[in-house]
């Protein structure tokens, strides 16, 4: 009996290791397709084993000596969409092939770049004959593309003028003698000091003054009757023409007696800006004694650059900041546009007038002035980011939605506030790229610049292959 069961035992481990010889290949094939398999996929990258943003294109160590670690096509997120079955690809005509990294890089052949990475085919129908640009939503997001709707806005522009703050011409009086006159005393007052309508500054004594003031009290003193109106309205009227105050001769009425000095008073309120009245001179007629200006309200003139001319007109509100008052600024507006542009500069002068309550603005102080130019009209107007200016050609780009792009010639208008106003090519609403439209460009210069080396190179090719029949028919 129990040689039976050796027997039967036998049998059976002798079956189980035939089966497992048996299996042997089948095995030795797996592992084999397993290895084939893991060889057959392709590294894009390694990556920096700790996590930080660096890449390498072959195996590399970082500085602790660790190993980056590599990455394979299939772990690699596509932003790209599915590809189209290759039956639907195989009968439609390849133009180039395109760097998968988006550069601007082609090839007529199949080839990887320096990662390892296969160049992407462009077929026939992807380019479309509108001048339109189709990007993929991959590319789209890695380049950063925004787009937004046209509106109409008011353009407000800035016009900036440096300038100076000057006497306004109305509010300045000069003091003079009509006749020869001789200074006896002097107030004390000094270039500089601050005067009011009224106030005494010197007493002159000219003998011209004397010998009319003398007839006139003569004259009204008179008992002739109707004396003062004969003879007194002429004799007045001498005084005055000699510029005798009027508070004087109102006082000569009133005592009827003859002042030997008379006492000149400031004819406005300002500031003395010059004094030229010494005790004891004598004043030659036309001699300048004191000048005195009303500085309440001065004059900024600014030059404005040429190219902006255009742009401002009488009324328009300025803003003007005074270099020795940092951050503060004082409100005007245009009052006169001069005509005239100085040849050297190529600027014109503008006069802008200010107020000046607490005379801060002294003459001859250093301003900028910046010109609101805003209009009230509301215009379409892009930001100035989404024009393509080649300087003799402006241009937008028309986001057509599903990653198309069209270019738009545009015809601009006043620039301000960061927006453009387009006169034509646009209308409200439609979406305009506002970023990432320069790579845009680049992308249809070079679709463009390929597309048409493709049209030059077909006639040569049919050329060709025309020869290579001939030759062959011949052999």
């Amino acid at each position: 009996m129990n040689k039976l069961l050796t027997t039967l035992a036998a049998s059976i481990g002798l079956a189980a290791v035939g089966v497992w010889l048996s299996q042997q290949p089948l095995l030795r094939a797996q592992i084999h397709l397993t290895s084939a398999a893991a060889a057959e996929r392709l590294v894009l990258y390694y990556r920096d084993p700790s996590g930080a943003p660096f890449w390498s294109a072959g195996p590399k160590k970082d500085q602790q000596g660790r190993d980056y670690l590599p990455v394979y096509d299939d772990q690699e997120p596509s932003f790209d969409p599915p590809a189209k079955p290759q039956a639907a690809q195989g009968a439609r005509k390849i133009l180039y092939y395109r760097n998968p990294m988006g550069l601007a890089d082609t090839s007529p052949v199949p080839k990887k770049d320096g990662m390892g990475m296969d160049y992407i085919p462009v077929y026939e129908g992807d380019d479309s004959d509108d001048g339109s640009v189709k990007l993929s939503p991959g590319k789209i997001q890695r380049t950063g593309v925004r787009s937004a709707p046209a509106e109409r806005r008011a353009i407000r522009t800035l016009v900036r003028a440096p300038g100076t703050i000057q006497l306004d011409e109305r509010r300045i009086s000069v003091i003079a003698m009509r006749a020869e006159s001789y200074v006896q005393k002097v107030a004390n007052v000094t270039t500089g000091s601050s005067v009011s309508a009224g106030q005494p500054l010197m007493e002159i004594y000219s003998s011209a003054v004397a010998v009319a003031a003398a007839e006139y009290l003569a004259t009204i003193n008179s008992k002739v009757t109707g004396g003062i109106e004969l003879y007194g309205r002429g004799s007045r009227q001498r005084l005055m023409n000699l510029d005798v105050p009027e508070p004087v001769i109102a006082a000569m009425e009133k005592s009827r007696t003859t002042p030997i000095a008379i006492q000149w008073s400031a004819p406005r309120d300002g500031i003395v800006l010059e004094r030229n009245a010494i005790e004891g001179m004598r004043a030659q007629p036309g001699d300048v004694l004191f000048r005195i200006a009303d500085i309440s309200v001065v004059w900024a003139l600014a030059d404005v650059a040429e190219r902006d001319l255009g742009s401002i007109a009488v009324g328009q509100p300025v803003a003007v900041r005074a270099r020795s008052f940092p951050g503060r600024e004082f409100s005007g507006k245009i009052s006169v546009v001069y005509p005239q542009v100085n040849r050297e500069t190529r600027t014109a002068r503008v006069r802008i007038e200010l107020a000046n309550a607490d005379l801060a603005l002294l003459p001859d102080m250093y301003v900028d002035a910046e010109i609101g130019t805003a209009s009230g009209t509301a215009v379409v107007a892009v930001p100035d980011s989404s024009v393509l200016d080649t300087g003799s050609r402006q241009a937008v780009f028309i986001d057509k939605g599903e990653g198309r792009f069209e270019p738009r010639t545009v015809k601009l208008g006043r620039r301000g506030d960061g927006y453009a106003e387009v006169k034509e090519g646009v209308s409200e609403g439609e979406a305009i790229v506002t970023s990432a439209n320069f790579l845009i460009d680049s992308e249809s210069n070079l679709k463009a610049a390929l597309k048409g080396f493709a049209e030059a190179a077909t006639p040569q090719t049919t050329e060709a292959s025309s020869g290579a029949k001939h030759v062959g028919g011949h052999q």
